[in-house]
């Protein structure tokens, strides 16, 4: 797999990387043509999961590059990945103050952002959407520091970060298929829209690839941005909804088995 990316660009790379996390967001989403019901315990222990990669990648894959490569720099090596990390949260939480969604907790859901007229439905896969922006970027941005040549970011730690990516996608599509599917839509429809919140992932890895190699002195700066932007999506989303039934070890356990199966692919493959 490596061998055939290498003949590509790193946009091209990063296509072909996010085309792969979308398509497991549409396996995870698929579920719904076998099954109605899923139990929300084990959701809950997926969504945990989901957590532990994309912590582990935040930090395996994203800020130590980050920090390796600011070492270079005339500023402190810790203020490029301070910077760009809490930039990162700050952008998740103006999208979703300026965007209506969705969010689940307590058992309950409720709409955050202005006020709006959007069905339920569309509520929902925004949510999600909005919350796959950073990890389409990640990979992108992944893509290209490798192509850059920065200690610690090549290119197989960034298919490690795609696989990872792609791995805590299919609860995601799950997520947002099944509710419709168990509030009586079609399963072709409910199908639809738990893919649907995968697609914006290849035109954020474009871009993040696009922005790396055109702001090279930044790169520090973005590497950083995708992976504060990814914690904050973890902190707001995806732990909160794993404990939405009560308190619980299952998601614990997610988070401990998907941060260290992450950590396996960063650095078996980096």
């Amino acid at each position: 797999m490596i061998a055939f990316l290498e003949q590509f660009s790193p946009i091209i790379q990063a296509l072909f990387g996010t085309l792969f996390t979308w398509w497991v967001t549409a396996l995870g989403a698929a579920m719904v043509f076998f099954t109605k019901e899923v139990s929300r315990k084990l959701l809950n222990g997926l969504l945990g999961f989901a957590s532990g990669v994309m912590i582990a990648a935040s930090y395996w894959s994203l800020l130590a590059p980050a920090i390796e490569m600011s070492e270079n720099l005339s500023v402190p090596a810790w203020f490029p990945a301070t910077v760009g990390f809490l930039l990162g949260g700050v952008f998740l939480f103006a999208v979703d103050k300026l965007l209506p969604h969705m969010h689940r907790t307590d058992g309950e859901t409720y709409t955050e952002g202005p006020k709006s007229s959007w069905q339920r439905s569309v509520l929902l896969v925004t949510a999600i959407t909005l919350h796959n922006i950073p990890e389409g970027l990640a990979v992108g941005v992944a893509f290209g520091a490798a192509a850059a040549g920065v200690e610690g970011a090549g290119i197989a730690s960034a298919v490690a970060l795609a696989l990872g990516i792609g791995i805590q996608n299919f609860p995601e599509g799950l997520a947002v298929s099944a509710p419709l599917r168990r509030e009586g839509w079609k399963v072709g429809k409910a199908f639809v829209y738990g893919q649907f919140s995968g697609m914006v992932e290849p035109i954020a890895g474009v871009i993040g690839a696009a922005a790396t190699l055109l702001m090279r002195p930044l790169l520090p700066y973005a590497l950083a941005f995708a992976a504060g932007a990814m914690i904050y999506v973890v902190a707001e989303e995806l732990i909160p909804s794993s404990k939405c039934e009560g308190h619980s070890d299952i998601p614990t356990i997610g988070v401990m088995l998907g941060f260290a199966v992450m950590m396996l692919l960063d650095v078996a493959l980096g």
